[in-house]
């Protein structure tokens, strides 16, 4: 009888470590576990060139945006516009956020030239666009964003 309730305690004893253990290295596994990595986009245009811009955008480069979601890469491409009027040193035309796959997706230096010669066989006319596109910016700017939990304490 004694035996038995030993071995009883000796698996209690190895559970309880066990549950210990992964409660000690949760956090190392929760920070290895990809996380979507938030990027907004903003463009401000030279005034009278907002829609020759978003034109162009659209043509050339959403094509390619939405190649990298096919591919995993992005998760999801959103666009936004103020519905007023802001000052001329706030002002953006155009707010493009991506969401990628994991921060280390979002910086790996990916090179989409292959899609680009796929998607766009006459690369003098999408080139010449795309510099074009540039041309009319009078700012853009790369801000990643981070969800605030509000509930949090």
């Amino acid at each position: 009888m004694q035996l038995g309730r030993n071995r009883f305690l000796i698996l209690v004893f190895i559970f309880a470590v066990a549950f210990a253990l992964a409660g000690a290295f949760l956090p190392i596994l929760e920070a290895q576990v990809e996380k979507p990595f938030v990027v907004e986009y903003y463009y401000k245009a030279k005034w009278g060139h907002a829609d020759e811009f978003i034109t162009l955008f659209k043509k050339n480069h959403l094509p390619v945006l939405k190649r990298e979601i096919e591919l995993g890469r992005i998760l999801q491409v959103r666009a936004d516009q103020p519905r007023y009027h802001t000052t001329e040193d706030g002002r953006w035309d155009y707010r493009i956020t991506i969401i990628f796959k994991s921060a280390a997706v979002a910086n790996d230096n990916f090179d989409a030239s292959e899609i680009t010669k796929q998607l766009f066989p006459d690369q003098d006319t999408y080139k010449k666009e795309e510099q074009r596109r540039f041309e009319i910016l009078e700012a853009h700017w790369d801000l990643p964003v981070k969800e605030l939990d509000l509930n949090a304490k």
